[in-house]
């Protein structure tokens, strides 16, 4: 199934990524965790995709073709092309093709650490622009609502942002935001550019210290002061933290329901327990909204 028709289907999508093991743990080590998350009932899950090729990435097809034969959950395969070469990507959408695989979020990847770029893709839309060549793929695509770090400012990464889209993308998955009024501006300028097909917002529950300086260096994301003011509070209490991060994100979530997003995407950090704590807390929302549409 193309998940463009699950939005079709849905006022509100709701889905989840998750990431494999790491290389040095066995494919059987999630299997506990996919069942715990198929019990959340996602519309979809997301398969996270490891920058510059290796054995792990073989791990990404593995997991999806068990979330969809086994689990019955329509998968999301990533794929990054950074330093990629098209006997690379070749290979990795004939495994896909034959494991029935047919989601992919397109994306360049994060660049080497040494700036080198080997590969016959650099940017993302060269890659939805080959996909879409090679098959019959659904293609989502990654925004980033406070801009790339590697762009001047917003207006210039939404120029990038409907260059990408022109190439055939479905739909859209923002990067993690705290700040609700950043996502809705955002929307609002992308929509005078044209772009106008659904857009999923990227909510991370910050459940952790640790997630914090990660979350920093990744991104550069804006943190309101009711969220330092949580930070600050309960930083010695793990379980405070975790509990006012899980309502945070709740709190985000409901907003974002009330203002019609097409769609939210939780980062779990593969943590079913936080998924499944504001799945239920939102599961309301879900079926109202979804109820008023099918009706």
């Amino acid at each position: 199934m193309k998940i463009k028709d699950i939005f079709a289907e849905k006022k509100v999508v709701f889905s989840l990524e998750i990431f494999p093991p790491k290389y040095d743990m066995h494919i059987e080590t999630i299997y506990k965790v996919l069942d715990k998350f198929k019990k959340i009932e996602p519309d979809y899950m997301s398969v996270t995709y490891g920058a510059g090729g290796g054995v792990n990435n073989n791990k990404t097809c593995e997991i999806s073709s068990l979330l969809k034969e086994k689990y019955g959950v329509e998968p999301l395969a990533h794929l990054t092309c950074i330093n990629s070469t098209q006997e690379n990507i070749d290979d990795i959408l004939e495994r896909l093709k034959a494991n029935k695989i047919e989601n992919i979020l397109a994306l360049r990847g994060d660049k080497p650490l040494d700036g080198s770029q080997t590969g016959n893709y650099n940017y993302a839309y060269q890659l939805i622009d080959y996909i879409k060549k090679k098959g019959d793929f659904g293609v989502a695509a990654a925004s980033y609502p406070e801009g790339h770090l590697e762009t001047e400012n917003l207006a210039e990464d939404i120029e990038y942002l409907k260059h990408k889209v022109d190439y055939g993308v479905d739909y859209l998955i923002t990067q993690m935001f705290f700040d609700n009024q950043i996502f809705y501006n955002f929307i609002s300028q992308i929509r005078k550019k044209g772009i106008d097909i659904p857009i999923e917002a990227g909510i991370m529950p910050v459940i952790n210290k640790k997630q914090v300086g990660r979350i920093i260096e990744l991104s550069d994301a804006y943190f309101p002061e009711k969220f330092k003011k949580i930070l600050v509070k309960y930083q010695d209490n793990p379980e405070a933290l975790r509990d006012a991060g899980i309502a945070y994100a709740v709190e985000q979530i409901v907003d974002l329901i009330s203002s019609d997003v097409d769609g939210i995407h939780l980062y779990t950090m593969n943590n079913p327990f936080v998924a499944r704590k504001i799945k239920e807390a939102i599961e309301s929302l879900l079926k109202h909204i979804n109820h008023k549409k099918v009706g």
